[in-house]
């Protein structure tokens, strides 16, 4: 019996599943706790535990929102410390494995079949060779695939956290904007998450992009501030939520195009993370393709690589239980 999970800034999907030989079997039972209702991953996992009573457990691993070393780890959105040694003590078990959450959607990208994915670009997929991830959720990440002729090999990165680089005039004056709302150093993350879409929301809007709808401002001040522009901007109901759903697009996929070039994923490019899914349309407008190829001399390099967006929200968590499988950490 294997026990994982996927830890995000919003919320953490833990299942048990029944592993058969080598091969990870059905899972008996999966479920989703918000993670800023808890102190600790702990605390949660105690509540998932003492609910199902799983028996005893044999392997345990866990993606985690944030730099992963030497068995702890800092969630990135998260005020919690993750210990593999405090939760195989809370579990039972021998040993916990800790990976970053992009590192385990790395693991279950091998899982998936075609219907959990969308082809953005065909690319030439009869080539074999290294894979590269994108995700922007809570936060946005990174992640490299090492393949060494036979099989495939995650590798973690903050890449999430490098230096916004605007290219147009307005991205400029959002990069200024941002600075000064900030406090100074402004990173894709601020501008490429779910926290990024209010972001470039609030300068287009202090900025006199248009007006802000009064029902929209309601809905920001009383809820989801990012669900709102969101809902508002893929409906077409505020032309403000719409630009900003649009820039945040095409910034997608320009940095997805900007890891193309540094990863040079011949195996494929694929785009992950909980916004992707909700937003599927309007990535296949043509706006985030159109950024992802436009590198100069390297644009046909970049239009090469097949790119393909993940429909599966759990990939993650299958990804630490093969993990698990693997006994790699």
């Amino acid at each position: 019996m294997i026990i994982a999970g996927d830890i995000g800034g919003t919320k953490t999907n833990v299942a048990l599943f029944e592993a058969e030989g080598q091969s990870l079997g059905r899972v008996v039972v999966q479920q989703s706790f918000p993670s800023g209702k808890y102190d600790s991953l702990e605390a949660i996992l105690a509540e998932f535990v003492g609910a199902n009573k799983p028996g005893p457990l044999t392997r345990a691993c866990f993606g985690v929102a944030g730099p992963v070393s030497g068995g702890r780890a800092e969630t990135s959105n998260l005020a919690w410390h993750v210990r593999s040694d405090k939760l195989a003590e809370t579990l039972g078990v021998g040993h916990v494995g800790l990976i970053n959450d992009l590192e385990a959607t790395a693991y279950g990208i091998e899982g998936l079949r075609p219907e959990q994915l969308y082809t953005l670009n065909e690319g030439d997929a009869t080539r074999q060779g290294h894979r590269a991830l994108i995700a922007a959720g809570t936060g946005l990440g990174m992640a490299g695939i090492f393949f060494d002729g036979q099989r495939y090999y995650p590798m973690a990165s903050e890449g999430g956290h490098v230096d916004f680089a605007p290219r147009n005039e307005e991205e400029f004056r959002m990069l200024v904007y941002l600075r000064e709302r900030l406090g100074g150093r402004v990173s894709y993350e601020r501008v490429l998450s779910g926290m990024g879409l209010f972001n470039i929301y609030s300068f287009l809007r202090d900025t006199g992009y248009a007006e802000e709808p009064a029902w929209l401002a309601e809905e920001i001040r009383s809820g989801d501030k990012t669900a709102a522009v969101s809902r508002a901007g893929l409906a077409g109901k505020s032309d403000l939520a719409a630009k900003a759903l649009d820039m945040l697009v095409e910034l997608y996929g320009a940095m997805a195009g900007n890891l193309a070039l540094l990863l040079k994923p011949l195996g494929g490019l694929y785009v992950g993370g909980g916004i992707a899914p909700k937003i599927i349309e309007k990535l296949k407008d043509g706006k985030f393709m159109r950024n992802y190829s436009d590198k100069g001399r390297m644009s046909g390099l970049v239009n090469s690589i097949p790119v393909r967006v993940i429909l599966d929200d759990k990939t993650a968590l299958y990804g630490a239980a093969r993990c698990a499988l693997l006994e790699e950490v």
